[in-house]
């Protein structure tokens, strides 16, 4: 028996849940569909909102052969196999081949589709859960419009859902009665997957409750036990992973405690300790930096504790270190630095050391002035005294300039009093 999302798999571009940027009244890929001529495309995002859906509704609307491939399980003689029944009777009008997870052809079997693909032969309708701009072969991916599928909003996802309960009823000759909040919690907890929605609608609507009048009760609390929480989408290999933690370093950056701290749970739900840990303290040294220099070891003990407790009790340093880190003054002044010191090094501005700093303290007989010449700054005013340390290449080279928090004007004010001229 098929499961419960294929046998209400939409037939019309109407009846589809979400992607209305796309298949909305005017939007371009209805548009394209509307014109019975089929290019090449790439169907890109998560799982479970449509894109093998709207591919089989283009199918029915097409006289090509249609053949199916999934890159997970197909293997290069499925697609010579597809080729061979090009300029016969069955693929006299072509093929339209639906490609699921192409990015796991590798280059060879992606290659030996694009001759066809070229001549069209055959027309392309690949779908991917990755980046197509990483893992699709290029001439592929050049010949193709890629469309982007966005995760389906929740609102959107439980009127699937009370759908689902309503076929599972007409099948079963059963009526379900949905207890408040158990729609909206699958709908939420599947995280715009309509596919595992619906997987969820089957286990709850088999683990009903008897109700009065021959009715079955659906309670949140058996919609809580069986839904697989995936609302995460997390994948330390893929997107979803890097975007998160884009978000959670990019909103401590931003001095956005609540943005932050949504972000670190996102990570601490998927178990991700070592990424939460390794970012705050980088955000740490690279946002706040010398603003507040006295909040990096602070950082460093939450995270050492977080490391000792492990998750979940993780969660409690990890989100005091987080919101000092949001709330704390902001200083990239010496992460620019470095960058500045960093492009003269890779610009090849590599000078000799000047000898004062060298780790020897006798002369050869090569060289005219004998005498390392070393100034022990101790031994000065202020323990402070001018000479020069950049090579001579680079002698004039200013790399840091004082940030404008107090903390660095503090600084920048002891400098100049101590070396007695403007210090920027």
């Amino acid at each position: 028996m098929p499961p419960l999302a294929d046998k209400i798999r939409p037939r019309s571009l109407d009846d589809v849940v979400g992607q209305q940027h796309l298949i909305g009244k005017n939007k371009p890929l209805r548009r394209i569909i509307e014109s019975g001529e089929i290019p090449n495309m790439v169907f890109y995002g998560p799982s479970g909102v449509g894109k093998t859906t709207i591919a089989s509704i283009i199918a029915s609307s097409t006289n090509k052969e249609l053949r199916k491939l999934n890159a997970t399980t197909a293997s290069t003689a499925d697609i010579k196999e597809i080729v061979s029944q090009i300029n016969t009777f069955s693929g006299v009008n072509g093929i339209l081949l639906y490609l699921d997870e192409i990015q796991y052809f590798n280059k060879k079997q992606q290659q030996t589709l694009l001759e066809f693909i070229e001549n069209g032969s055959i027309t392309l309708i690949a779908s991917t859960t990755e980046n197509p701009y990483f893992y699709v072969y290029n001439a592929i991916l050049s010949r193709s419009t890629v469309f982007e599928f966005k995760t389906i909003e929740a609102g959107e996802v439980e009127r699937a859902v009370i759908r689902g309960f309503e076929i599972a009823g007409e099948e079963r000759g059963e009526r379900y009665t949905l207890e408040d909040g158990a729609a909206r919690y699958i709908a939420n907890a599947c995280g715009g997957d309509v596919r595992k929605a619906l997987n969820a609608v089957e286990l709850t609507a088999l683990t009903a409750e008897e109700a009065e009048r021959g009715e079955k009760l659906v309670t949140l609390e058996s919609a809580q036990a069986l839904t697989q929480k995936s609302a995460l989408r997390y994948d330390k290999d893929g997107d979803s992973h890097y975007d998160i933690l884009s978000g959670y370093q990019k909103s401590m950056r931003g001095s956005d405690p609540n943005a932050a701290l949504y972000y670190l749970a996102r990570l601490l739900e998927a178990g991700d300790l070592p990424s939460a840990c390794r970012r705050l303290m980088v955000c740490a040294c690279e946002d706040v930096g010398l603003a507040y220099p006295q909040l990096l070891p602070i950082v460093k003990a939450c995270v050492d504790m977080a490391n000792a407790v492990g998750l979940p009790e993780a969660k409690i340093p990890l989100a005091d270190a987080v919101v000092m880190v949001c709330n704390a003054p902001k200083s990239n002044s010496a992460y620019m630095a470095y960058a500045a010191a960093e492009a003269d090094l890779r610009a090849g501005k590599v000078g000799e050391i000047p000898r004062r700093l060298q780790n020897k303290h006798y002369d050869g007989a090569e060289r005219e002035v004998k005498g390392q010449h070393y100034l022990y700054p101790h031994d000065y005013p202020n323990h402070w005294v001018e000479q020069q340390y950049l090579p001579d290449i680079l002698k004039n080279a200013r790399y840091y300039e004082f940030g404008d928090n107090k903390n660095e004007q503090a600084f920048r004010e002891y400098w100049e009093r101590v070396k007695g001229r403007h210090t920027k």
